[in-house]
C-alpha cells in the first residue's frame, strides 16, 4: 500500500497510557504491516531490524506493542484494523483498475468510429461490464461498414424566362420563406411552369395569378395531379390559359373602350313613339 487513512483520535485514545517510545514503535509496526500487507513475521528480531529497534529497551518495546495490538497466530502478527483497511484499498483500486479499463476502451472505440466515419456502434464499456463481458475484449460491432454519405443537393437555378422579381413575391406568397430555402419542391414548381410555356401560355401570368389570389398552393407537388387537372385549376383561380376564351374577353375590352356619342335621331323617335303608345294604354 502507497498509503492508509490514520486517525488521529483513535490512535491517541488507543495509545495514551504507552510512553513516547511505545508510541512511536507502535507507527513503525503500523507501517510495516500495511506496506508488507501481511501479517507480521512471529521472529522478533526481524521486526527489529525492520523498525531500527537495536537497544533493549527499544527491543522490549516492540515486544510489549506486539503483544498489546496484535494477535499472535500460527502465520504471524496478525492486526484486525489493518487487515480492514488493506482489504478496502483493494477494493478500491480494484473499481479504479476496472474504470480505467473501461475509459481506454471508451477512447479507444471513439477513435475507432472516427476513423469509420461515425458509423459504428458499439457497446460500452458499462455496458460490457454489466453484461459480464471483459473489456479486453474486441469491441462488440452491429455494423461494420462507413456511413454512406447523402447525395449533395443541386443547386435551384430560376430560368431565364421567369423574372427574379415575380419569382420572389410567389415565393413569399407561397412559404414565407427565400426561395433558396425549398430548392426541390421549388424545382418542382419550375418544372411545371416550363410544361405550360411549351404549352404556349405564359407562365409569368400564372405567377402572378397566383400572387393576386394568394393561392400559390396552385403547384404545390405533393397535391399535384396531372397537367390537365392543373391547367383547370389555374384557371379557375388565377387567370384563364384558353387562347380563345383571352381573345373574347380582349374583343369586349376594346368594344368597351369605344367613345360613344349618344343614340340616333331615329333612335331617339322610336323612343318617343313607344313612350306615346305606354300613355295612351
Amino acid at each position: 500500500m502507497n498509503f492508509y487513512p490514520h486517525h488521529i483520535g483513535d490512535f491517541d485514545k488507543a495509545t495514551r497510557h504507552l510512553t513516547r517510545l511505545e508510541r512511536s514503535i507502535y507507527r513503525d509496526l503500523l507501517d510495516l504491516y500495511y506496506d508488507t500487507e501481511k501479517e507480521l513475521p512471529l521472529d522478533t528480531s526481524w521486526i527489529c531490524r525492520k523498525v531500527i529497534a537495536r537497544s533493549n529497551e527499544e527491543s522490549t518495546a516492540v515486544e510489549q506493542v506486539l503483544n498489546e495490538f496484535f494477535t499472535e497466530t500460527p502465520t504471524g502478527w496478525y492486526h484486525e484494523r489493518c487487515e480492514e483497511e488493506i482489504s478496502k484499498y483493494h477494493a478500491n483500486t480494484s473499481q479504479k483498475s476496472q474504470a480505467g479499463k473501461a475509459s481506454a476502451a471508451s477512447k479507444a472505440i471513439k477513435k475507432q468510429q472516427a476513423l469509420n466515419g461515425g458509423s459504428t456502434a458499439v457497446a460500452t464499456p458499462v455496458e460490457r461490464l454489466n453484461h459480464g463481458t471483459s473489456t479486453n475484449q474486441e469491441p462488440l460491432t452491429i455494423n461494420q461498414e462507413p456511413k454512406k454519405k447523402e447525395p449533395a443537393a443541386q443547386a435551384f437555378v430560376l430560368p431565364d424566362w421567369i423574372p427574379a422579381e415575380t419569382w420572389a413575391a410567389y415565393c413569399k406568397v407561397r412559404t414565407g420563406k427565400k426561395a433558396k430555402n425549398e430548392p426541390h419542391a421549388l424545382g418542382l414548381i419550375v418544372k411545371d411552369l416550363e410544361k405550360f410555356r411549351q404549352a404556349g401560355h405564359d407562365p409569368v401570368d400564372c405567377l402572378n395569378g397566383s400572387i393576386k389570389s394568394g393561392w400559390a398552393g396552385v403547384f404545390e407537388p405533393k397535391t399535384l395531379g396531372t397537367f390537365a387537372q392543373v391547367k383547370a385549376d389555374v384557371a379557375k383561380s388565377t387567370v384563364s390559359l384558353n387562347p380563345d376564351v383571352e381573345a373574347t374577353r380582349r374583343r369586349i375590352e376594346a368594344d368597351a373602350a369605344i367613345p360613344r356619342n349618344g343614340p340616333t335621331l331615329a333612335v331617339l323617335e322610336r323612343m318617343a313613339e313607344l313612350r306615346g303608345h305606354r300613355q295612351a294604354a
